[in-house]
């Protein structure tokens, strides 16, 4: 019997490529039974603290400019200090996720990574990680292997800075991310039946 949860992906997206990456996140985490999804972009946020607060897992996506989460995004993680931490530490015990897109296969991702990551701690969330061992780092890999930009922490795309969102990031990047939006929400069926439980 499926457990019943939501799965919020909160992002931003500069120029529509990591808007491609958090619907990949969101079927990924719609693909189990009993997961709802919420997605949700900053640019368009209106204060749906409600909403998030009621989610079970929130998973944050942003493109990495100039080694870090993009300005848009940092200013919704600053605006959860009144709303959210002062509030009350009302996102304590939520599982949490990340993953982030920039031009270069490198491009310092893993610095927005810890960013989410140091961030849900401070929230007092659960860090899930990416959960796959890195691909196309051997003679026989490919270019359409999950992770292959090898990372950890959360998922990782690239997207050529001279081309659109409906030909970057490509398929393997964005299977990836429907493979950390999954594994979130099992992540996450697990741990509320599990609460559900009786002692």
């Amino acid at each position: 019997m499926s457990t019943q949860i939501t799965v919020a992906i909160v992002y931003h997206s500069g120029y529509g490529h990591t808007a491609r990456q958090a619907e990949a996140v969101a079927r990924g985490a719609a693909s189990l039974d009993g997961v709802k999804t919420l997605l949700i972009s900053v640019d368009t946020f209106n204060g749906q603290w409600g909403d998030l607060e009621r989610s079970d897992a929130i998973i944050f996506g942003a493109p990495t400019y100039m080694g870090s989460a993009s300005a848009q995004f940092k200013a919704f993680l600053d605006a959860t200090s009144p709303n959210v931490f002062a509030a009350g530490f009302k996102w304590k015990d939520k599982v949490a996720a990340g993953f982030t897109n920039s031009a270069s296969r490198s491009g310092d991702k893993l610095e927005t990574l810890l960013q989410f990551a140091v961030f849900a701690g401070q929230m007092g969330m659960h860090w899930v990680n990416l959960g796959l061992p890195p691909g196309n780092n051997v003679s026989t890999g490919s270019e359409q292997d999950l992770n292959r930009l090898g990372f950890f922490m959360g998922a990782g795309a690239q997207s050529n800075y001279d081309e659109g969102p409906e030909v970057t990031p490509p398929d393997s990047d964005l299977r990836t991310a429907e493979h950390l939006g999954r594994r979130v929400a099992e992540v996450t069926q697990q741990l509320v039946r599990g609460r559900n439980q009786p002692s």
